[in-house]
């Protein structure tokens, strides 16, 4: 109908590239326990998220194509079972090319926002490269 208009409440939406997206909650949390909690639209790599928000520690050399493995971080333990277990490819990004792998090591490219996810967090290594 046009000259319709909608109000939300209690839920955040962001216009990124001409399309509506719920926003939701990263804390990336580094080797001194230090937290920083970042907005980003549901879709939206975890990575994309840190490099559009400049949080230190992720890298992301390769521009999120699971290839580098800069973008290594530590899912908390609450946050697993709602997230895929990792694709080949990404288990042997992790086996070869991190430094500390641990059980709950993800690559931040390949977690996807969602309404699921909002206020994940995840912790970064104490170092990216070999």
């Amino acid at each position: 109908m046009p000259g319709r208009e909608f109000t939300y409440t209690n839920v955040n939406y962001s216009r990124r590239n001409g399309e509506v997206a719920r926003v939701t909650h990263v804390t990336f949390i580094d080797v001194r326990g230090e937290a920083r909690t970042v907005e980003a639209p549901a879709g939206m790599s975890v990575a994309d998220a840190a490099l559009d928000n400049n949080v230190p520690g992720i890298e992301a050399d390769c521009g999120g194509f699971c290839a580098c493995g800069t973008c290594h971080v530590y899912l908390d333990e609450g946050w697993l079972a709602k997230v895929p277990a990792p694709d080949e490819l990404e288990a042997a990004m992790l086996a070869s090319q991190v430094i500390d792998p641990r059980p709950n090591s993800r690559l931040a490219c390949q977690l996807k926002l969602s309404d699921a996810l909002d206020g994940v967090v995840v912790r970064t290594p104490e170092r990216q490269y070999l």
